[in-house]
């Protein structure tokens, strides 16, 4: 199944620990279905001394969402959207909003 959703896109997560809040996909691995977004579903790690990082101890970092967890924010009417798919007169494929109908970008 095609996955919709692109690094840079503005979404809103629907689900778990950071229900409602909005943040900016850093990584999307389309064979997992999952994305990391910025500064959300922050989660502790161990991490051991290296020679960039003399102490280790415990860290903070983003862990991966389900895409299904996630919903695109639309640019212009600024709302949670599914994203849609259309073929222009010129053969060149789109990414719409689901409620706007705005053209988000070329596939």
């Amino acid at each position: 199944m095609n996955v919709l959703v692109k690094k840079n896109d503005r979404v809103k997560v629907l689900t778990g620990k950071d229900r409602g809040k909005n943040g900016r996909v850093l990584f999307v691995d389309k064979s997992g279905r999952r994305v990391i977004v910025e500064g959300l579903n922050i989660v502790k790690k161990t991490q051991r001394p290296t020679q960039q990082n003399q102490k280790g101890g415990i860290i903070d970092i983003e862990a991966p969402l389900h895409i299904s967890n996630i919903m695109v924010l639309c640019p212009k009417c600024d709302k949670p959207s599914r994203i849609r798919k259309k073929t222009l007169e010129d053969s060149g494929r789109v990414r719409i909003c689901g409620k706007c109908g705005e053209i988000l970008d070329k596939v």
